[in-house]
């Protein structure tokens, strides 16, 4: 549907506008990308972050077969309980572990991993559904 109001076209169908709640530490963030990449506002942000995201996830469900790759995790140091039940389930892929202590009680998990994708992808899964990981990144070799 087309509708156009003082010379205005408005286009139904094209976009939503959807409510979200972010803390104030993400807003904050939100600010400085926007204002240090040069994006018009938050919305903008928020939108590039999303396409990434998308982008991300289209490329892991491209992945089959046996799989060389890192997967990268930061998480408050709070939460180790989750990473080490999550990382004995996957033991079978898991070649190395790397554990370091950041700054302000965070944590740097590495896993070099090899293994199915399918597998891969599953342990991938569990870290970003979790809600307690600051970053999740695999990187496929």
């Amino acid at each position: 549907m087309v509708i156009f109001i003082n010379k205005l076209l408005i286009i139904y169908g094209m976009a939503k506008i959807i409510s979200i709640s972010l803390n104030k530490g993400i807003l904050r963030e939100i600010d400085r990308i926007r204002e240090e990449v040069g994006f018009s506002g938050r919305s903008e942000v928020i939108r590039a972050g999303v396409r990434m995201l998308i982008a991300d996830n289209k490329e892991r469900e491209k992945l089959v077969g046996k799989l060389n790759s890192i997967l990268l995790l930061v998480h408050d140091q709070k939460v180790e309980d989750i990473v080490t039940k999550i990382k004995h389930e996957f033991e079978d892929i898991t070649k190395t572990q790397i554990h370091s202590h950041l700054k302000e009680d965070r944590c740097l998990e590495i896993f070099i991993l090899d293994g199915g994708a399918d597998r891969i992808k599953q342990f991938v899964k569990l870290f970003q559904t979790s809600r307690k990981m600051g970053y999740v990144k695999l990187i496929v070799a």
